[in-house]
């Protein structure tokens, strides 16, 4: 296998690691949450966006592990991480939920799912 190719193929693993980390940061963060949520009297308002910025923040720190060990360019990558991230949520939603549309929550979530992944992919590759 040619060198360029072998590079090739470990960034596309470190995008799907990236995205894996993602996915088990949001999990445990939604679990924590959940129990929080359980035993104490917060309101139904506050949980839209306190899963936003779970998913927000777990985008954010896995795009920048990930895009820490690629060291190049972090703004692809970022976004990659970010809307792999957040097409797989969708998919699964779908799949889960037949009933499942496109409206302004889902178009917010989708941006900044991407913006995320990018400041991610800018924060790893500058880092030392």
């Amino acid at each position: 296998m040619e060198k360029t190719q072998i590079k090739e193929n470990n960034i596309i693993a470190r995008i799907g690691k990236g995205i894996l980390i993602a996915m088990i940061i949001t999990i445990v963060s939604l679990i924590i949450f959940s129990i929080i949520l359980a035993n104490t009297n917060i309101t139904e308002n506050v949980v839209n966006p306190v899963i936003m910025i779970i998913t927000a923040i777990s985008i954010l720190v896995a795009s920048s592990i990930e895009n820490t060990k690629i060291k190049k360019n972090g703004l692809l990558n970022g976004g990659i991480i970010g809307g792999g991230y957040i097409l797989i949520i969708y998919l699964v939603s779908s799949i889960l939920n037949w009933k499942f549309t496109l409206n302004q929550q889902s178009i917010i979530m989708i941006v900044s799912a991407i913006v995320f992944g990018v400041l991610g992919g800018i924060i790893g590759v500058n880092k030392r």
